[in-house]
């Protein structure tokens, strides 16, 4: 058992949002992998979109660390487990370096995970409209909490080699070494749309390239040596590597007991290009708890795996996909009859709308009595629940935490019990609990809670 972890480690953080922490990150996370080290990527928050790119750098899973979702006592354990045996560790912040869950103080900002992971923080600052004024916005960071160790600056968007000179000029007296300087340059930028960049697995061959043009923007504009150095000065991260089969295993119970003669659960997780949104850990919690994982692509498979006995269709896009998705009538119908037989069948928000009737009027499995829809509203932000009555997940008075991202509503008909009653920040009820299905757009991290995949599993042993 690893008892604490020493990976050499970098937080990339900002002064806020879109000052060039993905291109920063992703490219520091390519640009020492192309050296040969072994890089975990990590992300701060509950963004699954950014960790494809991270991915892609990197040759490994990217992962999050979410104080708010999973509680600060994770956040080292869960880090560990995924950078064990690596050579160095790049953590992704999220918006501005001291922004976490609203009216929550430091709680799940970029600069909370820092001090928890005891690791030098490197300041990307967007130049583009600054000179001496830099000094002052660096200062201002880097002393706003001494816990928080600023440890070096990379200046982006820096206009001419005048430009570059004036900050670095002006950023002699600060104490924060300039550790990279990054000209403009549109072409690595990534595509937009409603909730964010494009996921990697719809523009892989693109997502490629944008990749390795941030990996030569880095590598040509960033000192490496001095950085690695940086992140071999982190502290040790104390206690023990979060382990799944120790987080799903009961003190006294030991795994979910299988018949005898019985196969492990078919457990058929929704992937491909419409369904990318999903924590790594999710199915490494699974497998411990004894299930047996199968990844199947609801855009092209036309049934689901051979002797699926559980369903998970996590978060993604099938508004954007919502044509194909009709299309593939048998497995839509395959779905549908294996809800109405009662078999466990989670859906998180993406899945919560390809469970419903119809979405923007086509038709889609049917199992719940609700029409799906796009709208011009976001709906953002952490949210505080607890489940309002027994399900497949969750037993009634389970609290979890979440996160809802979705520019879709859902106009429920009759027949379905809410899965959720939220606390915080508003009280609503949210979500379908109906037979074997638990419906909802709340996105959870398992992690936090391993017991719903215990008893997820022990449904799927029962049905």
């Amino acid at each position: 058992m690893v008892t604490s972890s020493s990976v050499p480690r970098l937080v990339v953080a900002a002064p806020s949002s879109g000052s060039g922490k993905t291109t920063v990150a992703t490219g520091l996370m390519a640009a020492f992998a192309g050296r040969g080290l072994a890089v975990s990527p990590h992300k701060v928050g509950p963004d699954y979109i950014d960790p494809g790119y991270h991915a892609l750098a990197t040759g490994r899973v990217g992962r999050n660390l979410d104080a708010y979702l999973c509680g600060p006592e994770l956040i080292g354990p869960l880090f560990a487990h995924g950078a064990r045996g690596c050579d160095l560790a790049v953590v992704e912040g999220v918006m501005g370096l001291y922004d976490g869950a609203a009216g929550e103080g430091e709680l799940a900002s970029t600069a909370q995970v820092a001090k928890l992971l005891r690791a030098p923080v490197v300041l990307v600052v967007d130049a583009s409209s600054q000179a001496r004024s830099v000094a002052a916005l660096v200062h201002g960071f880097a002393s706003w909490d001494p816990g928080v160790r600023v440890a070096g600056v990379i200046l982006n968007k820096v206009g001419s080699d005048r430009h570059e000179a004036m900050l670095r000029e002006a950023l002699d007296a600060s104490g924060v070494p300039v550790l990279g300087v990054l000209r403009r340059a549109p072409q690595v930028d990534t595509p937009s749309r409603h909730l964010g960049l494009v996921p990697v697995a719809e523009r892989r061959t693109e997502a490629v390239e944008a990749v390795a043009a941030m990996a030569a923007q880095v590598r040509a504009g960033c000192d490496l040596d001095a950085l690695f150095a940086l992140a071999r000065g982190a502290g040790a991260v104390p206690g023990a590597a979060w382990d799944p089969a120790e987080a799903v295993e009961p003190s006294v119970h030991g795994h979910p007991t299988r018949p005898a003669g019985r196969r492990a659960p078919v457990v058929a997780v929704a992937g491909g290009e419409a369904f990318t949104f999903s924590y790594a850990e999710h199915a490494e919690l699974l497998t411990a708890a004894g299930a047996e994982v199968v990844t199947f692509d609801p855009l092209r498979d036309e049934r689901l795996p051979d002797g699926t006995d559980g369903l998970v269709v996590g978060g993604g896009f099938p508004e954007v996909y919502a044509a194909e998705l009709s299309a593939n009538e048998p497995l839509r119908e395959a779905v549908a009859a294996l809800a109405e037989s009662g078999a466990p069948v989670a859906a998180e928000c993406a899945g919560l709308l390809y469970l419903c009737r119809e979405l923007d009027g086509r038709p889609m499995c049917g199992v719940l009595d609700a029409r799906a829809r796009m709208d011009e509203r976001l709906t953002l932000g952490y949210r505080d629940a607890v489940a309002l009555g027994d399900s497949v997940l969750a037993a009634a008075g389970t609290r979890m935490r979440g996160h809802e991202f979705h520019r879709t509503v859902v106009e429920p008909g009759a027949g379905a019990s809410p899965a959720w009653g939220m606390r915080a920040p508003e009280r609503r009820v949210e979500g379908f609990v109906q037979q074997g299905v638990h419906a909802s757009y709340l996105h959870t991290h398992w992690a936090s809670e391993p017991g719903v995949v215990r008893r997820f599993v022990e449904r799927c042993l029962a049905s």
